[in-house]
């Protein structure tokens, strides 16, 4: 059997655990946080709101998978607010994100990459033209209404690293 959580880490993760799928709860509140649309891409891209599918929609795509893997990215802080810090270490996420899902995809092709923020691998989406990547595109776990810290807490995973830490949290189900 493959590491994948060794591979994780190879791939730039901070930290990696595996997840419980049946704990995954979705939140109807953590979805509508979507709809205030602070981070520009409400409607205007296929992997968030309301493109990836209904609350429902994204909960039945999550139960089809057995088993997953809780990852993250930790960061210094070099003050309380940190915006090179942020930028990096999420950044980090996204690299490591875009790498293991390209190695765990060999294996498990129709596994479900969730991330932090829109989707990943195009540096703008082609919304509302088709998606370029279908096969490829990542959803963020909050677009499928789950609230992070929870799912963490859930899996025995540290959402708060420390003072002076930021954290970016992602997962796979496969």
């Amino acid at each position: 059997m493959t590491d994948w959580l060794s591979i994780a880490k190879e791939c730039g993760f901070d930290e990696a655990a595996p997840l419980d799928v049946s704990k995954l709860q979705t939140e109807a509140w953590v979805r509508d946080t979507c709809a205030e649309d602070k981070c520009h891409a409400y409607d205007h891209n296929w992997t968030c709101p309301p493109a990836c599918g209904t609350l429902e929609e994204c909960e039945a795509r999550m139960r089809q998978y057995e088993n997953g893997f809780i990852l993250q990215t930790v960061g210094k802080l070099e003050k309380a607010i940190d915006v090179k810090a942020y930028a990096e270490t999420g950044q980090r996420l996204k690299d490591a994100l875009l790498a293991f899902s390209e190695r765990i995809r060999e294996e498990y092709p129709d596994c479900l990459v969730l991330g932090a923020g829109a989707c990943l691998v195009c540096a703008e989406c082609a919304y509302p033209e088709p998606c370029r990547f279908p096969d490829k595109a990542m959803s963020s776990m909050e677009a499928y209404g789950l609230f992070v810290s929870r799912v963490c807490k859930d899996n025995d995973v540290p959402y708060y690293h420390g003072p002076g830490t930021i954290a970016y949290t992602a997962c796979v189900l496969y």
